[in-house]
């Protein structure tokens, strides 16, 4: 006789990122999603722990999209013994492979330069995996279509449906035995740039849904007019815009809206470069599945006509050297790593500079220290003093706000026994709770890390 289910949050349980969820079954475990914990070093820390259960009793993994708290720990759960299935939508395998190959190049990098110039606590710093990790994970992936049904074990099957949120990224429905649970993944907002919104589902025993804006409402802003006073305000100190970038969606979306403003006439005819290989990577993704997104074949490519993609090192140099006025977007979007410290490490101390931070910035990233005012921030080894412009954007936001997730979450019936709350500061959660409890009077719980909730 097969076991009663549970799940076990194993990340995104009172922290927005690290995303892992356990799912067991008569005798399965399904693990959705597989993230990186980022931000705090109390949270970075855990990446290097022993996973809380032997990885290669693990059946399948199934992503619900590509952001490295996503997707992030595969491959050293494939180092440590995973190889079962990874399952996902076609982009979102495109976009792993890009941010996965990312992530390990940039971690040989970082620990090459700390043994270099001694700046590592430790005897030798080591990258948590490595290209050739990432090179045995990319063979498990497997794709589908949303509203495609995958069979998993005799009762135990799910399928996908549109997030919203990024390229590809999807809500999982799971049905095992005679119940269903539905897991939110990140979800976009009603009103998405680029995309479609959520899906409406109709019914589920259980829910899991993100909370990373539980607590707060989006302005009523426009991101094209945020976008519009950033760069008039950079021109008019004759000085450089740089925006630290998330490569997947983000970084599209921005390119469209810059596209637009000098379509319109609103901005200079300053040039704009995407020194992001990875992003230059995914915008590719989007050429390549324009049935997964609003833009079209087209506009997607009358876009990338409009920024200048650069392609290695040297002209990465070139246009960090030059102190003509550009636009520049570069990865990573928390400013935890990537080309925009080579940026920021040239011009954060120039008043005449302009940073953009143009998204959700975890605590414990240099983007949330420099969100909040700090007077320097410490990268490649060294102190430096925060004198350029800091300026965050509103209106760009790819997750839903309390409202949205209180329109997405009443469209189930009165079937749900509970709703677990994830993927969210603490804050953030608890307040959802309370709305969720005082609106639509379903149980509801915060998720704790490590402790297991039996299904019933």
């Amino acid at each position: 006789m097969k076991s009663n289910a549970s799940i076990t949050f194993l990340g995104a349980a009172g922290t927005v990122t690290g995303s892992k969820t356990l799912l067991e079954f008569g005798g399965k475990r399904v693990l959705i999603d597989c993230g990186l914990f980022q931000g705090l070093k109390n949270l970075r820390v855990q990446n290097w722990a022993e996973f809380p259960v032997k990885p290669s009793t693990v059946d399948a993994v199934i992503l619900t999209h590509a952001h490295l708290d996503h997707c992030g720990y595969l491959p050293k759960l494939v180092r440590e013994g995973f190889n079962g299935p990874i399952h996902c939508t076609p982009p979102t395998a495109d976009l792993t492979k890009i941010i996965l190959e990312d992530s390990a190049k940039i971690q040989e990098e970082e620990a090459n330069r700390a043994n270099r110039y001694g700046y590592t606590s430790h005897e030798e710093a080591k990258p948590l995996y490595t290209l050739d990790h990432v090179k045995q994970t990319l063979p498990l992936l497997v794709e589908h279509e949303y509203s495609e049904w995958v069979l998993l074990d005799t009762d135990l099957k799910f399928q996908l449906h549109n997030a919203g949120h990024i390229l590809g990224s999807a809500i999982v429905e799971m049905v095992f035995g005679d119940k269903t649970i539905v897991f939110s993944g990140d979800l976009g907002t009603f009103e998405p740039l680029l995309l479609t919104p959520p899906k409406h589902l109709k019914r589920a025993d259980y829910i899991v849904t993100e909370s990373i804006y539980g607590d707060r409402l989006h302005p009523q802003i426009k991101a094209i007019d945020e976008l519009k006073s950033a760069v008039l305000r950079a021109d008019q100190k004759n000085g450089i815009l740089i925006i630290p970038t998330f490569a997947v969606e983000r970084a599209q979306e921005i390119i469209y809206i810059l596209t637009q403003l000098k379509f319109q006439e609103s901005i200079p005819d300053i040039p704009i470069f995407l020194d992001s290989p990875m992003g230059a990577n995914a915008t590719e993704v989007f050429l390549k599945h324009p049935g997964w997104h609003t833009l079209g074949e087209k506009r997607c490519k009358e876009m990338c006509q409009n920024i200048i993609v650069v392609r290695d090192i040297q002209q990465s140099k070139s246009v960090l050297n030059s102190d003509s006025p550009k636009i520049v977007l570069a990865g990573s979007g928390m400013v935890t790593g990537g080309r925009v410290l080579h940026y920021l490490a040239k011009h954060i101390g120039n008043p005449e500079s302009t940073v953009l931070l143009a998204g959700f910035q975890a605590a414990g990233t240099r983007g949330r220290q420099m969100q909040e005012g700090v007077h320097e921030v410490k990268f490649f080894g060294q102190w430096h003093r925060v004198r350029a412009e800091i300026i965050q954007t509103a209106g760009l936001s790819a997750h839903a706000d309390q409202n949205d997730l209180l329109k997405w979450l009443g469209q189930f019936d009165k079937t749900t026994k509970k709703i677990f709350i994830n993927h969210g500061e603490p804050m953030a959660s608890h307040s959802l709770k309370l709305k969720i409890q005082d609106v639509l009077h379903v149980d509801s719980q915060v998720a704790e890390n490590g402790v297991k909730n039996e299904l019933g």
